[in-house]
């Protein structure tokens, strides 16, 4: 039903813009035929909006891949540096959700580790909506932030990083078989708001793969029971995202050197001072109004990384004012 419905959206909009595109150039008919001005720009008007959406959805199109339609999940871990990181993460944290708010996304807070001063150490949502892992699967990699510090008293400039990961949701039609052998359960107390039960009972539960060191967990739950079951469905699509990206290398080893996603290789530059500017590394895209990205205006990255993704290095640069 949910891939009906999608498809159902999709025939229905591009009907709408066909629909508007010939009142747009009806209205510029009739005004030129009347010397109306103002019919004019308003048919322009139209269709300059459906132009903008017809190329929103042309990138859409290049999510085809196996797991870009499924629901998402996202960690968000701060780097060294202790204050400065962990408050950079938690940054990322809200940016991404208030990405997921904008894009009709119903957004989910499995874990959380807080900081000691300020901040968060972790985060886990997951992101259910459509094509919510399609596209965030580009954001995973080493984001860095340039500022002066607020927790400086002699107002330094100071450079934090955190890493943000990002693995598909996996449904009932992907089978991942884990032997619970390879895999050990530890339970613990959770940390944070939650309220007298959570804080005082070991509902959370951390499970980690031995085999390949993944570790999921979640302590969302007042359950231990459903906090374990989650973290079992965590661990499944963490590892069918690292099988997926195995594939991906091997079927272009190129171009997967150009889009590695582990701790160290840098994605993208936030600087608030002395200069206002957010900067992709990968395909060179930059915005001069950081507030706005942190905000959750992240669309045109991941536009262009997803373009970079499918066309190799010939994706198209663009500023954003």
């Amino acid at each position: 039903m949910r891939e009906r419905n999608a498809l159902d959206e999709q025939v229905a909009a591009i009907r709408r813009m066909e629909g508007e595109l010939d009142d747009g150039v009806a209205f510029i008919e009739m005004g030129d035929a009347d010397g109306d001005a103002d019919s004019v720009k308003e048919g322009e008007a139209m269709i300059r909006r459906i132009h903008a959406e017809a190329a929103r959805r042309q990138v859409e199109t290049l999510l085809s891949g196996e797991a870009d339609g499924n629901d998402t999940y996202l960690e968000v871990h701060s780097g060294a540096g202790g204050t400065e990181s962990q408050d950079w993460a938690n940054m990322l944290a809200r940016m991404y959700a208030r990405w997921g708010e904008k894009h009709g996304c119903k957004v989910e807070l499995l874990e959380q580790q807080d900081g000691e001063e300020a901040g968060i150490k972790s985060a886990t949502f997951q992101m259910k909506g459509h094509n919510a892992y399609g596209w965030l699967k580009t954001e995973s990699g080493v984001h860095r932030l340039v500022r002066i510090s607020p927790f400086d008293s002699n107002a330094r400039r100071h450079t934090s990083f955190a890493s943000v990961w990002v693995y598909p949701v996996v449904d009932d039609r992907i089978t991942i078989d884990i032997k619970e052998s390879d895999c050990r359960i530890d339970t613990y107390r959770s940390s944070g708001a939650g309220g007298q039960h959570v804080n005082t009972t070991d509902s959370a539960v951390r499970i980690t793969h031995i085999p390949t060191g993944i570790v999921a967990a979640c302590q969302q739950e007042r359950s231990q029971h459903k906090n374990r079951a989650t973290a079992w469905n965590m661990l499944r699509a963490r590892l069918y995202e690292a099988e997926l990206r195995k594939r991906e290398e091997k079927a272009n080893a190129e171009q997967a050197a150009k889009t590695d996603i582990g701790w160290g290789h840098q994605i993208r530059s936030y600087v608030l001072q002395p200069y206002q500017l957010v900067k992709d590394l990968r395909t060179g895209v930059t915005s001069g109004v950081p507030s706005d990205v942190l905000d959750g205006d992240l669309d045109p990255f991941m536009e262009a990384a997803l373009a970079q993704r499918v066309y190799g290095g010939g994706a198209e640069v663009e500023d954003i004012d």
